[in-house]
């Protein structure tokens, strides 16, 4: 049997790329190894980790961070700092996760194995820490939503791992996505990442016949575990290839070529393989100028709205501007505005893949949201049908 990753050897490199684009094939190899948490953790997790640290160290010194003429360049010494600690907190999330996933495993009819559960947690979190090299490039930083590929690992890996029955892995993936976005939204402090997280009891797990279930979450609201499922189902064909992100030629396409006043005066694009694809144009009307973005987020397909089924919303407002994040008509939608300088942005989601975003320095929040309109639903909609 395979004790593990030997570091420099280049099988980091094929774990990773394994587990991102099989699986369903990997899980079963990694059950079956030796290594206990201390390989793992030396060879895995901590080069791995260390990405989204460093990235945003280097992306934040060269290219600083902010749009529309204004920018800034947070100090070496800060950077280096809160570099530090989000590489510490990233790891204590690991042990953190790999005790949730131990405790909940026996609930949902799994098994205790606390190794397996840190290997689960380990390599399950491949996505999420790949996906931390867009923040080398600030703009960039929206296609770190690939990293939600996690949840479909954790989904595929629990069965082989923590013997969690197949009909059973989605209320317990369900729940372990649950205490993951608790975790980035309450701790902070390493000591409350430590002691601070064992207080689940408040969630009411609801079981259905068909294995799936509703969970009661703290402080109120509902989310329907059918939900994962139907987005775990989505990912195995994103895996498999089936599931293709839209061409950007195809994209551009729906870019027009003016709208209202503003004309456009360039495009750029992006693809990342069978993860994602974007397009973004410029558009200009005298001394106002905004950027339209179409992304495909192929990669997280299905995914984009777990965040809508959970309730999870923000609005913030003072004298200088306001943000909201929240679910409006059914859409996940993004929206802030900055009074001082005129500038701020808009967007939306659309068949779960698509983000729409209009952001610049403009007369007002309409013509943002206007901008964003023009890109017809039913005609992104048709690329993927």
């Amino acid at each position: 049997m395979n004790a593990g990753i030997e570091p420099g050897s280049g099988k980091l490199v094929d774990r990773a790329k394994a587990i991102i684009l099989k699986p369903k094939e990997e899980w079963p190899k990694i059950e079956a190894e030796t290594a206990g948490q201390g390989e793992i953790l030396r060879s895995y997790v901590l080069p791995l980790a260390a990405i989204a640290p460093i990235t945003t160290l280097i992306g934040g010194q060269i290219f600083g961070y902010g749009a529309f003429g204004f920018s800034y360049r947070p100090s070496l010494v800060g950077s280096i700092v809160t570099a530090l600690v989000s590489y510490v907190l990233a790891i204590v999330s690991v042990y953190v996760l790999m005790f949730i996933a131990d405790f909940l495993a026996p609930k949902f009819g799994g098994r205790s194995d606390r190794n397996s559960a840190f290997k689960l947690v380990a390599y399950g979190s491949t996505a999420a820490w790949l996906a931390g090299v867009f923040n080398l490039v600030p703009a960039l930083s929206v296609f770190g939503l690939l990293g939600l590929y996690s949840i479909y690992l954790y989904y595929s890996g629990a069965t082989p791992l923590m013997k969690v029955p197949q009909d059973k892995s989605v209320a317990y993936t369900a729940v372990t996505i649950v205490c993951a976005i608790l975790l980035m939204i309450i701790v902070t402090p390493i000591t409350a990442a430590i002691t601070g997280l064992f207080g689940f009891g408040a969630m009411n797990i609801a079981d259905r016949a068909d294995g799936s279930g509703t969970i009661t979450l703290p402080g109120g609201g509902e989310f329907d575990t059918s939900k994962v499922e139907e987005a775990a189902k989505r990912m195995e064909k994103v895996a498999s290839g089936e599931i293709k992100p839209v061409a950007t030629a195809e994209l551009q396409e729906l870019l027009p070529e003016s709208i209202g006043p503003f004309e456009r005066t360039g495009t750029r694009t992006l693809t990342m393989g069978q993860m994602g694809s974007g397009v973004e144009g410029e558009y200009k009307a005298g001394e106002q100028e905004f950027d339209l973005r179409i992304n495909d987020m192929a990669g997280i397909s299905g995914l984009a709205h777990l965040g809508a089924a959970m309730g999870v919303e923000q609005s913030e407002e003072d004298a200088d501007g306001y943000e909201r994040i929240g679910v409006v008509d059914g859409k996940w939608r993004t929206e802030k505005w900055d009074r001082r300088y005129g500038s701020g942005k808009y967007g939306i989601m659309i068949a779960d893949r698509f983000q729409v975003e209009a952001s610049g320095r403009v007369a007002g929040i309409e013509v943002l949201k206007g901008a964003v309109a023009e890109i017809d639903e039913d005609d992104l909609e048709d690329l993927v049908d």
